[in-house]
């Protein structure tokens, strides 16, 4: 179909013609990339107890994972609750950036909060995506950063082809997984928070006079089944994640990219039937690390396990606006997104499926990343906390990655204004920028916390180089650095 489409294209005499034939086959051709992403199916079986693994296909080739996203979300949140940080009763306030979620959500309105043990049951039942950003926000002081603690959990948890944008899986072409990792996680859950395990064979729970029924079919359904966690966009397809346990055997088992919710779960059950008479009796030790990632400040500890620690910068002066080159770099790492459009309006809900920026200076006074340790959340603190809007994702060619050069031209305290100073820089000299990409990077230096703005997607040291100095021409001023 496209190689025909092409053909036209170059046989038309016409140019509008051409053009109308070229859109057209650009549209087909995008339609077959996020087409093929949601049916390319994935899956993976692997015995709980020893760990080998037993069964996969493309287990480790790059899905969306929608909301399988949350379990890393009850992951860091079942750690603060181990910790003494929050506790089951603790408030969890719902901002207004977590209130307008799209469903399926548990429908709190802004200023409004349920505890954290509602917050959960309402993830693992009804999958609420109002219930994850509220905790993740709790958590982490904002989404954004709430999302880099959950990429740094997951590379101490040997989760490496796995990136985390947001805390419930709505759309977002930069945030992907594998197979693999997600079964990483699922045994992980269960190894590390023994003591709240129990929440994901949950059926259904009572918010206020309403019974909330779960999305997780096989409870109850296959022996042994006692969760964890499914999950569905339009661009991942029908996923679960199911933890079996009789007693003698325990099984993770991942299906991903189900073409319906009723196939994917007789695949799962197939899986199980399978495979389960063939895991082993004995065995039972850790199989994954319980690396205490975030021990202390949560946002260093992503320096330890993500980036190199210093900044590469040119012989050339750096800006007065961009912190120094020997802070210590924080970042996610994003590597390289599927360049696979997202069709919006993605709910994540099984039931419906089947202004110019100011000059940046570096601020005197502290800004702090909030951990709110219960009871003492208020209302105030929580929404305060998220007072920025959540900043535009990151571009696909982004150069947040362990490899590849960028260049920085600013940075802040507000995500929102080294945003606003990319998009800035973007306009100003959009010749020199057409092939790179806009993206953000959070630092920490003495208890600040601050923002770097960047452009990433050059190949070389010099392309990187030849674009800074055409920028410094236009009077911006920049530095590269080697991701």
């Amino acid at each position: 179909m496209r190689k025909a489409l092409l053909g036209i294209v170059s046989k038309s005499t016409s140019p509008l013609k051409a053009i109308m034939v070229f859109a057209l086959a650009l549209t087909v051709v995008c339609a077959d990339v996020a087409s093929s992403l949601a049916a390319r199916p994935a899956a993976i079986v692997v015995d709980a107890k020893t760990g080998k693994v037993l069964y996969s296909a493309d287990a480790n080739g790059r899905r969306y994972p929608a909301s399988l996203t949350k379990m890393m979300t009850l992951y860091l949140t079942f750690e603060a609750l181990a910790k003494g940080k929050i506790s089951r009763n603790s408030p969890v306030v719902f901002s207004a950036h977590a209130s307008a979620e799209a469903p399926t959500k548990l429908g709190v309105k802004p200023g409004g909060s349920v505890t954290v043990d509602t917050a959960i049951l309402s993830i693992v039942t009804k999958s609420a995506n109002d219930s994850a950003t509220a905790l993740g926000e709790m958590l982490g002081g904002n989404e954004t950063t709430f999302a880099r603690m959950m990429t740094a959990k997951a590379r101490a948890l040997g989760m490496n082809g796995t990136v985390f944008r947001n805390a419930n899986g709505l759309p977002d072409p930069g945030q992907f997984t594998t197979a693999r990792d997600m079964a990483t996680l699922g045994i992980a859950l269960r190894e590390h928070f023994p003591q709240y395990y129990g929440y994901f064979s949950q059926r259904s729970f009572l918010y206020g006079r309403q019974r909330i029924n779960g999305h997780n079919r096989l409870l109850g359904r296959i022996k042994g089944v006692d969760g964890i966690k499914t999950g569905y966009t339009r661009a991942s397809g029908f996923n679960l994640v199911s933890s079996v346990n009789d007693g003698n055997r325990r099984l993770v088992a991942v299906v991903m990219g189900g073409t319906s919710g009723g196939s994917r779960d007789n695949q799962m059950a197939g899986l199980i039937n399978t495979y389960m008479p063939r895991a082993s009796t004995r065995g039972g030790g850790a199989l994954v690390a319980d690396a205490d990632a975030d021990r202390g400040n949560p946002i260093k500890a992503l320096a330890k396990v993500l980036l190199p620690k210093h900044d590469a910068p040119t012989p050339d002066d750096k800006p007065v606006a961009v912190a120094s080159a020997d802070d210590t770099a924080v970042a996610e790492d994003a590597a390289v997104a599927e360049d696979t459009p997202v069709a919006q309006g993605d709910s994540d809900d099984e039931e419906s499926a089947e202004a110019e920026a100011p000059k940046l200076v570096v601020p005197a006074k502290k800004v702090k990343t909030v951990i709110v340790s219960a009871p003492k959340v208020a209302t105030a603190q929580v929404v305060s906390a998220y007072a920025e809007p959540a900043p535009a994702v990151d571009p696909v060619n982004t150069a947040s990655v362990p490899s590849g050069w960028a260049i920085q031209v600013a940075s802040s305290p507000k995500q929102s204004e080294a945003q606003a100073f990319l998009d800035k820089t973007s306009k100003q000299a959009p010749k020199v920028l057409a092939d790179a990409a806009g993206f953000t990077v959070a630092f920490d230096k003495d208890g600040l916390t601050y923002y770097r703005a960047r452009f990433g997607g050059f190949g070389s040291k010099d392309a990187a180089w030849k674009a800074c100095t055409a920028l410094k021409k236009k009077k911006i001023s920049c530095y590269a650095v080697q991701q």
